[in-house]
């Protein structure tokens, strides 16, 4: 299962959320990546933003909005954990390909997903973001015209919509920095939603899955093979029950009868089928792994994980 370019998606969940256990975790990640790189693979990282983009959203309003103030729009949350995450990412993987004696640099580009204003996702909203809210908070957000909802007898949390990426806006430089060697940090947190209206560009308060961008920024670099990390080594069907099988490698026609067969729960491993899927099909000899960061090296060297082929 050799692969030379690999897009590699991170979790934004397991990369903590302050700065200190950011930069803990991002030393963590560091060495497995490092160890590839100098083993000749060309990496090329996505990550999420789940957490970080919530704190972000709360440091900066508190999750409220203050008499006579704006909320800080969502995109520009998400522009800011692209930095906040990359330049902790690419401090930690340099330093470990220093200590490797490699003089490789890591770049980390700010990325835009162009999104359809007209996707159907945009009159259900149903991502939660920022800090609970009162009734009176929720009502006066909600006259600003964001969506409110109830949560669970919590309180009251704005939603904001989950459109499917269309493109990258950056996606030909992106793969230029690849081609010239550099090792690329792009897509993170879904990319900074945006759409085109009338030929221009404008920000959309959204959020996109970063394991579907993760698939676009596979096919835009021409990666080998996409991996996806996540909490578990392998796949398994009859997960939790006595007839549970992990699985080493499956044809993409297996996975989707798995799926019609309801073996991946849809809030967790079924979005990552579905993207491995999507990148599988994209191409010729295109593959996708998915395992656990502690696995990474032995999962590409075809010792575990679970790989999903043509």
């Amino acid at each position: 299962m050799k692969a030379k370019r690999i897009l590699i998606s991170l979790g934004g969940n397991a990369l903590g959320t302050d700065p200190v256990p950011l930069v803990e975790t991002a030393r963590t990640v560091a060495e497995p990546l490092a160890e590839l790189i100098s083993n000749g693979y060309e990496v090329v990282l996505c990550h999420g933003n789940g957490p970080q983009v919530g704190m972000i959203k709360v440091g900066l309003d508190g999750g409220r909005t203050p008499e006579g103030k704006t909320p800080v729009p969502m995109a520009d949350c998400v522009a800011m954990s692209q930095s906040y995450m990359g330049h902790h990412i690419q401090n930690q993987l340099e330093n470990e390909l220093r200590r490797k004696g490699s003089d490789k640099t890591v770049v980390t580009v700010v990325s835009r997903c162009l999104v359809d204003p007209e996707d159907p996702g945009f009159s259900n909203p149903t991502k939660p973001i920022g800090a609970f809210l009162s009734e009176e908070e929720g009502r006066k957000l909600a006259a600003l015209g964001k969506t409110v909802v109830e949560d669970s007898g919590r309180g009251y949390r704005e939603v904001v919509a989950s459109p499917i990426p269309l493109s990258i806006m950056e996606e030909k430089s992106i793969a230029a920095l690849v081609d010239a060697g550099q090792i690329v940090i792009a897509g993170g947190g879904g990319g900074i939603p945006v759409v085109d209206r009338d030929g221009q560009i404008e920000p959309i308060d959204a959020v996109i899955d970063k394991d579907w961008v993760s698939v676009l920024l596979a096919s835009a670099v021409n990666a080998d093979a996409l991996v996806i990390l996540t909490g578990v080594e392998k796949v398994a069907i009859g997960y939790n029950t006595p007839g549970q099988a992990w699985l080493s490698e499956i044809t993409t026609e297996e996975a989707k009868d798995y799926i019609k067969a309801g073996e991946f729960p849809p809030g967790s491993m079924l979005p990552k089928i579905q993207a491995a899927l999507k990148f599988v099909e994209s191409g010729d000899d295109r593959k996708t792994l998915i395992t656990s960061l502690d696995r990474l090296v032995e999962g590409l060297a075809g010792e575990t994980g679970t790989w999903i082929v043509s």
